[in-house]
């Protein structure tokens, strides 16, 4: 089977892929001769394959650096059956860019997000929070000073080399501008205000973010609507490390309010995930009324409907279950979990009060949600 496997940088893609294929003929285009000599001469790969009929399996490290492959792979998987590719990307902006089609659906569109919880011997709330989970920074011996430069070198790497954007320096205001939305209903007026450019620009901005998979929009769930619904959607950065170590401190910063919107990202890469990996019928949203109430995320397709909260709290109330009974009022028939930094599970007012980090350990992809 023939497939696109799309990560952002840091994820791991390259190094699952050597240990899951390791005869397989490799392509990095990540190295600078090897890129320009494809990005000039496809065909080249034709040429590579004829002289080595033996292989049957063929990986491309970062397919957008050289589009024009696509072309080629797509006429040697016609030619023949038995040779299958794998192609990586970390950027999507230059594939629909050339206007390419991936294949014309002969190959699957696969993701890679940063570990989950299950994946690790040890999961550790606070220090996920605190640093994230992507393979990069955890295979780091200096896995502080690793985060720290992440974005750093995407901006310099992706957005420079690649001249996505005129003024890097405006684009380095604009991501740090755009941290405080993270896990808020964004709104990109403000955002311009702040960066004192245009909306346009920061929609532009905003644009490169999610095609170098860095940032996700989250839409409002709105089947079958019973009140007013708000119309902007959130914004997640991918990885709740990574947000902590762009988002801004100052004095007048509460640490809960930042270690809230992380433990929320945090959440909500999870799910991501979990949908990806397990080949769900569902998509995430979440749930906002013009009146204010809001439930942080909605799972929902024909394998799952949930409705989550998410509270940065060691307890939880009654009150705190409010918004989730409003949902369950609208849709009786989705399920109920709310997440909190306590250790008890809890059942208050029909709401499964769950530890957060208890829940993130049992989230694995391919069985039900907890």
């Amino acid at each position: 089977m023939s497939y696109f496997l799309f990560g952002p940088r840091g994820t791991g893609k390259s190094t699952w892929l050597g240990q899951t294929y390791p005869d397989a003929l490799w392509i990095d285009l990540l190295v600078p001769e090897v890129g320009r000599a494809y990005a000039a001469r496809p065909e080249r790969l034709q040429r590579l394959l004829e002289g080595r009929p033996e292989t049957r399996r063929v990986v491309i490290d970062e397919i957008q650096k050289a589009p024009a492959l696509l072309e080629v792979v797509h006429l040697l998987m016609e030619r023949d059956r038995k040779l299958h590719f794998v192609l990586t990307g970390s950027s999507a902006r230059k594939l629909r860019r050339a206007g390419v089609d991936l294949l014309a659906g002969r190959a699957v569109v696969t993701s890679l997000h940063p570990f989950m919880a299950a994946e690790l011997p040890h999961f550790d709330l606070d220090t996920a929070l605190r640093r994230g989970l992507l393979p990069l920074v955890w295979s780091s011996k200096k896995p502080d000073r690793t985060l720290r430069s992440y974005v750093a070198v995407y901006i310099r790497e992706e957005v420079q080399a690649e001249s996505l954007v005129r003024k890097v320096d405006s684009f380095s205001r604009f991501v740090e501008a755009i941290s405080f939305s993270h896990a808020a209903t964004l709104n990109l007026t403000e955002v311009a205000r702040e960066c004192q450019v245009s909306r346009k620009t920061v929609e532009s901005y905003l644009s490169i973010l999610e095609d170098l998979l860095l940032a996700f929009r989250l839409p409002v769930f709105t089947k079958r609507a019973k009140r007013q619904l708000t119309a902007h959607p959130k914004l997640y950065w991918f990885d709740a490390g990574v947000f902590a170590s762009m988002r801004p401190r100052g004095p007048l910063d509460r640490p809960e309010e930042i270690a809230g919107a992380a433990l929320e990202g945090l959440v909500a890469q999870h799910l991501r995930a979990w949908i990806d990996y397990s080949d769900a019928d569902a998509s995430l949203y979440f749930w906002r009324t013009k009146s204010g109430s809001e439930v942080d995320f909605v799972v929902y397709g024909g394998d799952a409907f949930y409705a989550f909260e998410v509270k940065n709290a060691l307890r939880v109330r009654k009150r705190d279950t409010r918004s989730l009974q409003a949902f369950r009022e609208d849709y009786p028939e989705c399920q109920t979990r709310l997440l909190y930094r306590g250790s008890e599970v809890l059942e208050i007012a029909g709401v499964r009060c769950l530890p957060c980090d208890e829940y993130l350990t049992r989230l694995v992809p391919g069985k039900p949600l907890p």
